[in-house]
Formats: structure tokens, sequence, C-alpha cells
């Protein structure tokens, strides 16, 4: 009862809460750059849409920047939904992460094809290298820390399927702990931020974590086995473009909420926000860098192909 209270009187106080004029312009004018950005690139898609198989599922990655300019910079006017708002912001992340890896999937022509490129590789008996740290073709080998729970991998179906599952796994395991943010939130036991033993905030931080390493590792693994098949599409600049938005984006909050409990968050910046959400969101808004960074890449990208 004394944390349902406590909740009560922290929402109360985030509802009551105006974020300063500054703040609120400078994330305005980012938010508003990014969107135009977005529009544009998704305008140049849709007018040249030969591609659809392809375009769609890179069209839902390219959203990814616009919903989460647009979701941090609502949290950032009225933190009282916060976490409402970053439910909504890490689901898409989830999703775009799945729409990213179909994406990769469609420019090899798709599913079946993928899975006969992987099963005709496992069954090369040269020793050409495969990976770039040179282990033997059709035979994958980890990368610490993975080395050591996992023997090499040989390429079949069977390992289409795990670097599949282990990309759905991410957004099945982020729409269980959003519902289970909601209902701990409900009872104030969830306590954004907060790195305390009775509170549901750090041990879903973890399984997240892992779960995000997982997926992004085996995205990692999916390019070391295509990189030279889907070398037409500039693949590494792309992967690297999303790797950065998720993965960097992801322990920038961490750290935020770290730094905040230990009371070493002490700007002038981050006291004039109060609330360490809105210091995230406040970041988030103004990091238009990834969306002019993934603007550019795309757009080489479509030109490339459309000419």
């Amino acid at each position: 009862m004394q944390n349902i209270i406590q909740s009560f009187c922290f929402n109360w106080l985030k509802s009551s809460y105006s974020p300063p004029t500054w703040a609120a312009a400078i994330g305005g004018v980012f938010v508003i750059v990014t969107l135009i950005l977005s529009i544009y690139l998704l305008f140049e898609h849709l007018s040249a849409y030969k591609h659809p198989e392809e375009q769609k599922f890179l069209i839902g990655v390219i959203l990814m920047v616009p919903c989460y300019a647009v979701e941090s910079f609502v949290s950032l006017l009225n933190p009282s939904i916060s976490v409402d708002v970053e439910i909504l912001r890490d689901g898409y992340e989830s999703f775009a992460m799945y729409c990213f890896g179909r994406y990769l999937v469609a420019c090899l022509g798709g599913e079946d094809r993928t899975i006969e490129f992987m099963e005709r590789e496992g069954r090369a008996s040269s020793k050409t290298p495969l990976l770039d740290h040179g282990s033997e073709r059709g035979i994958i080998q980890h990368h610490f820390p993975f080395n050591l729970l996992l023997k090499p991998w040989k390429l079949s179906q069977w390992v289409y399927q795990v670097i599949k599952f282990g990309i759905v796994q991410y957004m099945l395991i982020k729409a269980f702990t959003a519902i289970l943010a909601v209902i701990l939130e409900a009872f104030g036991v969830y306590c954004e931020g907060e790195f305390r033993w009775n509170c549901g905030y750090p041990y879903m931080a973890v399984v997240l974590n892992f779960s995000q390493s997982w997926a992004l590792y085996c995205l990692v693994q999916f390019y070391s086995i295509t990189k030279v098949e889907l070398a037409h599409i500039k693949p590494l600049a792309k992967f690297l473009t999303f790797k950065s938005i998720v993965f960097l984006t992801w322990w920038q909050g961490i750290f935020i909420a770290l730094f905040y409990d230990l009371g070493l968050l002490r700007s002038p910046i981050a006291q004039a926000l109060q609330f360490q959400s809105s210091v995230q969101d406040f970041i988030i808004c103004i990091e238009h860098r990834w969306a002019s960074l993934l603007w550019f890449i795309c757009m080489c990208s479509l030109q490339s192909r459309m000419s």
C-alpha cells in the first residue's frame, strides 16, 4: 500500500510538471527536422516502389526514427506518461529489428533462397574463407563470450531458424515485459530507472539486455554469413546505423538511470529537467543525427538501385 501511495504522489508530481521552455523549443525543432527528413525519404521510396518485398520492410525500419522522436517529445512534455511512451517506443524498436532482418532476407530473394544458400554453403567441402576471421567455408565460429557456450554452427536451415527465432524472441520478450511493466507500475513497484531489489525495473533491464544482445548477435552472424551476397545494397553501413540506433539508445537510457540513481547526474540541464525520463527524452529528441545518417545511407542505396 505504501508503494502505491508513493507511486501515486510521484505520478501526480509528474503530471503537474512542465518542462523548461528552452527544452520544449529545442526538442520541438529537432523533432520537426527529423519528421521532414523521414517523410521525404518515405515519399522517395513510395515514388520508386519497384521492389515491394524489400522496401516494405525498409519502410518499417525508417519509421522507427520519427516514432522515437515524436514519442520522446510527447513524453518530454508530459512526464507522467513516460512509462507508457517508453513501452510504445521499445515495442516499435523490436518490430523494427524484425523488419531489418526481413529486409536482408528479402534482398537475398526470400526465405527459400536464403535457406538454399545456407545449405549450399554448409555442404561445401572446400576451405575457402567465408568470414573475416578465417573460419572454414560453411562453418560459423562464434565470437566471445558466445564461443564459451556455443559450438561452431554448420550452415543449414537449422542455423537460419535459430537466427530468425533469435530476432523474433526479442519482440516476444519486449511485449511480455511491456505488459508486466504496466501491471507493476499500477502497484507502484516498477520504479522506472531505480536500481533497487524490490523494484521490477532492474530485473527487466537485465532480461531485456540479454534478449537484445542475443537478437543483435544473431543479426551480426547473419550479416557475416551473407555480406558477400548482399554487397549490392552495401549492408555494412545500414547494419552499423541500425545497430547504433538500437544499442546505443538502450545503453544511453541505462547509464542515465544509473547515474541518476547514484546522484552523479548533476548537470544544469539534468537539474532543470528534474526527471531522468525527461533527460532521456530530451537527448533522443535532439539526436536527429541518426535520422540524417539513415536518410543519407538509404538514399544512396535507393539511387544506386534505380540507376
